[in-house]
Order: structure tokens, then sequence, then C-alpha cells
């Protein structure tokens, strides 16, 4: 996350990786650059106390809401009309110049076309918004997660009752603006997903001990044992994973281990200067591995400089994802079958078997080593008892104790490769 930070120059940040099924945090970092020295110093739990608009994390919300309701499918295609939409003199915009065309809903996620996602929801809840933001109340955004310390943040998930709610704030929440949540909420829906829709309450202490003697114990705690049904999850499944194999994080996307997510961008800090006051809160939020989710991570970075243009949650954030993804697989690496792991191959028989046949040659003399490779020699006169030096790597050019003298043990032979 520092090596993140002090590369964007960015103001502050934090990551959290939680375990799918406990709610267990595995790990947390928070970090802050102070603006006299530069450095950056853990002194604001931000994962926790900071409710701030997440953007397209957010879309996550729309599509357990238009599958779970029954309003549209994954496979509903939708005109991205170049980019840009306008409700009521306002334009949604999408990141991408020209919009993306005509594309699937499970595609506009993908992608994260605004234009698509805002279509979705305001098409199908514009005559009834509260059904809407009732859902989202439902899955428990609409409060903290009730921690067991002070300082948690607050989120805000505007209601159609509300004297704020204009003809714009359905739209603007289906990308997530106008709404805020604390990275630790958006990890816990994510971790839901994760979960099989099963929303567990991130627990910091596990237990209590005084030496071995256990004081309190503190068991999973469960905040919704089903926050969508298992056919929207099993489609979001397969969307978070298309998101990292072809999507806005296809550069995380790695062979060797699956991860699945969403990436987001949120334009933040209009103020009395208006876009002068502009600002990025760049995040990626999933878990992994996407078959059977073991552990699920959001990292979220604030005001990374802008100056290469560079500043979206892909290229930000998503890269601490990938790195603590590949750390922990590295230290407890899952278990894969090895496929015809006796399979003989020729050429290795070949080499061994050449190799046995002058270690069975050698009588009380010192053997032609000549051609033969270097490790191969190595091994042979360890055999033998000699001691041996190499200068060089490849296979043998020169021995110092020519073949056919006599072999006596504990005397230093050097080989020369190339």
């Amino acid at each position: 996350m520092l090596k993140q930070l002090e590369e964007y120059g960015a103001e502050h940040g934090c990551v959290v990786v939680m375990e799918t099924k406990t709610g267990q945090v595995k790990a947390i970092s928070n970090l802050g650059r102070d603006e006299k020295s530069g450095n950056y110093y853990e002194t604001i739990n931000y994962a926790v106390a900071e409710a701030h608009e997440p953007g397209s994390t957010f879309k996550l919300v729309d599509m357990i809401a238009l599958l779970d309701d029954h309003k549209v499918d994954t496979s509903m295609v939708y005109d991205s009309r170049g980019g840009i939409i306008d409700y009521r003199g306002s334009k949604v915009r999408d990141s991408h110049e020209g919009g993306y065309g005509k594309v699937s809903l499970a595609r506009g996620f993908e992608v994260s076309s605004n234009t698509i996602m805002v279509q979705a929801v305001y098409e199908n809840y514009k005559g009834n918004p509260e059904e809407f933001v009732n859902r989202i109340d439902k899955m428990g955004l609409n409060k903290p997660l009730g921690l067991p310390f002070q300082g948690e943040g607050t989120p805000r998930i505007p209601h159609p009752s509300d004297k704020s709610w204009n003809a714009i704030s359905l739209p603007w929440m289906a990308f997530g603006y106008g709404v805020a949540v604390t990275p630790l909420q958006t990890l816990t829906l994510y971790n839901a997903i994760a979960n099989n829709g099963e929303m567990v309450k991130p627990q910091f202490v596990s237990e209590i001990k005084e030496w071995n003697k256990t004081i309190k114990k503190y068991d999973k705690q469960v905040i919704n044992s089903k926050i969508c049904s298992d056919e929207t999850i099993k489609k979001l499944k397969a969307i978070l994973k298309n998101v990292v194999k072809k999507g806005t994080a296809s550069k995380l996307y790695s062979k060797d281990f699956s991860m699945a997510g969403k990436t987001g961008t949120a334009a933040a800090g209009y103020g009395t200067n208006g876009a002068l006051d502009k600002y990025y809160i760049s995040s990626f939020v999933g878990y992994f591995p996407a078959e059977n989710p073991k552990y699920s991570c959001i990292v979220v970075v604030h005001k990374p400089n802008t100056s290469n243009n560079n500043y979206y949650g892909a290229d930000v954030a998503g890269p601490v994802f990938k790195r603590i993804a590949q750390k922990i697989f590295t230290d407890a690496p899952s278990t894969n079958e090895i496929k015809d792991i006796d399979k003989k191959i020729a050429k290795q028989e070949y080499k061994y078997s050449e190799y046995f046949a002058k270690a069975q040659s050698v009588k009380n003399t010192i053997p032609n080593l000549k051609g033969m490779a270097g490790m191969d020699a190595v091994a042979l006169l360890g055999n033998l008892g000699l001691k041996v030096k190499v200068k060089g790597i490849g296979k043998v050019k020169n021995q110092s104790i020519p073949a056919g003298e006599p072999l006596i043990k504990n005397s230093t032979i050097i080989l020369e490769l190339s």
C-alpha cells in the first residue's frame, strides 16, 4: 500500500483483507501523508471511519437489485448513446470517449459503463424509486455495521421521502454518487457475494485470553443470511470474474490464479471553486480465488496524482490487490492435483540412463567427464568421494585430473565448464 501511495503521491489510503466465511479481518492498513514531511503514517482508521462516495464499486448494488427484482437479465442490450446521457440538464458520461455502443448489461458492468448502468436502473425504478432504495436498505448499507468500538463512519443512502431528493438522485445513485459508505461496508457487501449470499459482520477480535485460558470467544455474526438469490449470485460471480478477465481490471488478470472484483474511480471534492477542488478516489474490491473464495479485499486510494492522467481504480488500487493476492497464494498455496506426474519424458530417460551407465562403469579410475552436464559431473564425482571445484557454467570442457588416472578419495578435481 505504501509503495503505491508514494508512487502516485496520494493523500491517503486503506486496504483490508477479510476471511470470506468468518468475516475475520486478517490484515488492515491505513496510511495518510504528513504534509510537512511527506512521509506516510497510520493515524486514522480510514477503512472504518471514512464514509465517502464509492463510485463504480456501488454498481454491484444495481446488479443485485435488477436481477433479484427480475427487472432485466444480464443479456438485456442497452445503447450507451455515444457515452453521454442527459438527465434534467445534468450529464452522465462514460470514462471511455464515445461510449461502448450497444452492449449487454453484463458487458456494461464489466467495462463499468455509467450510461448503461444508469439507464438500466432509471428505466426500471423511475416509477417507484423507493423500491430500489428499499433493496439497498435490505442489504444493510443504510446503517453502520455496528462494530464493537468507537469511530465507525455513518453511511448515507438518500430516500425519496428526504427533502433533498430530486430528479437526478436515482440516476446518480446508480453509478455511486450521492451516496456514502465506508470501505469496510463495501467490502462486506462483496464478501457476501463471495460467501454465497451470507453477509457476515467484520470481526477484529476472535477471542480474549489470559495466558492459556479463554476469557471470551467471539463467534461469527451474520448480518443478513441471504442478500439475494442463488441464481443472482451465480450470475454476479461470473460477471465479477469477467471484470478481471476481460473488463476494466484486465491488466490484473493472471492465468496462474483467479481473482474477481470491481474497479471504482469516483470524482470528489467539488466545492466553491467547482472543478478546481476536484480530486479522485480510486478503488478495487473483490475476492480470490474466484471459484472458491477464501479471502476478500478492498483497496481505496484518495487523491492520487492526476498529472499523467492515470488515476483509475484498475491502475492505482488494482495492483495493491493483486500483490496481496499473490503474496497470500505464495504463503498458503492451494492444493492442485498435478496430472501425469508419473509420465516418463524420453529425453530425461535417455540422459539418466547415460548418467547411470557412466556411474556404474567407474571402477578405480577417474572417468571421462567431457561433454557431461556440470551438475551431473559434480554428483558423479561427489559419490565417488572426490572434492569438486567448478569454473563456469554448462557442460564439462576440461578436467584437472585426466580420465584414466587412479581415483584417490578426498582429492580435489577442478572442472572447467563452457
